[in-house]
């Protein structure tokens, strides 16, 4: 796992913007928290300020949390870069995504993403035929 990431490269924000439309849009999020922030709360603390602060505009945006979950243990992987929370997020398209990141009141509160996190992984992803890979 990289753990230097937080925010988009700009590479990365443009390729989201090809997801077909009218598509519903599912982000993986996997996160992992610093053990104390720039402000001498745990990165869990800030992250939980920043998850109910945000729940509004995801709301707003129509999306739904399909499912959260504390990370147990890795069974595959470098378990020394363990996340701590996974969670999914549905949007009704990958606009509706965009709408909420740029509405200026939800940037007044997303700094507390950047804030808690040591790696903040989101990963777009868009449902699958069954059986298809």
């Amino acid at each position: 796992m990289i753990t230097n990431q937080i925010s988009p490269t700009d590479t990365q924000f443009a390729q989201l913007q090809s997801y077909p439309e009218n598509t519903p849009l599912v982000m993986l999020n996997i996160l992992k928290f610093k053990k104390q922030t720039s402000t001498n709360e745990t990165g869990q603390e800030v992250y939980a300020r920043y998850f109910k602060n945000a729940a509004p505009f995801v709301a707003e945006s129509g999306a739904k949390l399909l499912w959260k979950g504390n990370v147990h243990s890795v069974l595959v992987g470098d378990s020394s870069q363990q996340p701590h929370l996974v969670f999914l997020v549905e949007y009704p398209s990958v606009k509706h995504f965009f709408g909420m990141l740029m509405n200026p009141e939800y940037q007044k509160i997303a700094s507390d993403r950047g804030l808690a996190l040591e790696y903040g992984g989101l990963i777009a992803c868009q449902t699958a035929e069954k059986w298809k890979v």
